[in-house]
């Protein structure tokens, strides 16, 4: 069961003075203080509706998308019996299970209007494109200013039989100063509740930089992806795997963190060589070139490509480059001296 928090200040003359915890009916302000900012649960999370009503009759208090692209019900006690609390979560996610990308879009948009659309939204949040396929997976999260053995049992139950279920206890604190203190604790540890259930998951998990280069050995293109990698770390600082590909991630304007650069090792081979799909308009950018530049750097066996998702999308320009083979050392030398000078 989550424990009490228990908090102390340093004082002044170096001993330590308790923060008594304070009964404020804090699920009461939880919701709108989750939608703000939802990191205080998760940075892998963001908010894609608030007051959600279901086909059942019931409204999901805060539904948000992770990075993966699964959706995550968060429901506040605010009261419940421990019954009653688990059987809304779980009525929920039964009715969670079978949205369409389609509907979750909806969801969204209407969520999130004028802002931004979805995938817009997501790229901003987590600096990459809106999966292709969203809902592989789901998951619950119980949050509450505090929480009973009854409950505890159950969310333990049924974590160890792979749904992805936890409840985060929110305590609030006040000083003698009148300065105000909230804390948190999950029941199971994040990272131990997602292991729990990986090997049962549909969705496939992003390949490792160890796993790539495997691959790229395996089709006797590993010297080609090694000196690619190595030439652009100096040029893209940021890079993050997925379960096809390696981006390369670059900061352009005022925006957040965008992929530039993905290079597919499941989609080469050695007659055609080492695939790569790159934004012309956002590389152009993050280096200071023209787009004309760009596709000059680029190996002769490239062709243009658009991402699927974007095709009517207002800033269509950033989701629009070219794709094709590094084949030989010299191709992978001009690309990247070009881009580093």
């Amino acid at each position: 069961m989550p424990t009490a928090i228990k908090i102390w200040e340093v004082t002044a003359n170096g001993s330590l003075s308790a923060i008594p915890n304070t009964r404020i009916n804090l699920e009461e302000q939880l919701e709108t203080w989750l939608e703000q900012d939802i990191s205080i649960i998760s940075s892998d999370y963001m908010v894609i509706g608030r007051q959600v009503s279901t086909d059942f009759g019931g409204v999901i208090d805060l539904l948000c998308l992770d990075s993966s692209g699964d959706i995550v019900v968060v429901e506040l006690k605010r009261g419940k019996t421990p019954r009653e609390v688990t059987a809304q979560a779980l009525d929920y996610a039964s009715w969670v299970t079978d949205l369409s990308h389609q509907r979750i879009t909806e969801i969204a948009n209407d969520y999130l209007r004028e802002r931004k659309p979805l995938e817009t939204a997501f790229q901003v949040t987590f600096g990459d494109e809106l999966p292709e396929t969203l809902n592989e997976g789901h998951s619950i999260l119980i949050v509450a200013e505090s929480m009973d053995s009854s409950t505890e049992r159950i969310v333990k139950y049924l974590s160890a039989q792979g749904i992805r279920i936890n409840v985060l206890t929110v305590q609030h604190y006040s000083g003698e100063d009148g300065k105000e203190l909230v804390a948190q604790t999950f029941m199971i540890e994040p990272s131990e509740a997602t292991e729990k259930v990986r090997t049962g998951s549909k969705r496939r998990q992003s390949l490792t930089r160890e796993q790539i280069r495997v691959i790229c050995d395996g089709k006797g293109m590993a010297e080609l992806y090694d000196d690619l990698l190595d030439r652009l770390d100096s040029v893209f600082p940021s890079k993050a795997t997925t379960a096809s590909s390696l981006a390369f991630r670059g900061k352009i304007g005022d925006g957040g963190a965008r992929v530039i650069l993905s290079l597919l090792p499941l989609d080469s081979d050695a007659n055609h060589g080492l695939k790569f799909q790159v934004y012309t308009k956002r590389l152009a950018e993050y280096i200071g070139i023209s787009t004309e530049r760009v596709e000059s750097l680029l190996p002769a066996s490239h062709e243009t490509w658009t991402y699927w998702a974007a095709v009517n999308d207002p800033d269509i320009d950033y989701w629009i480059g070219f794709q094709g083979f590094f084949k030989t050392v010299e191709e992978v030398s001009k690309f990247a001296d070009g881009l580093a000078g």
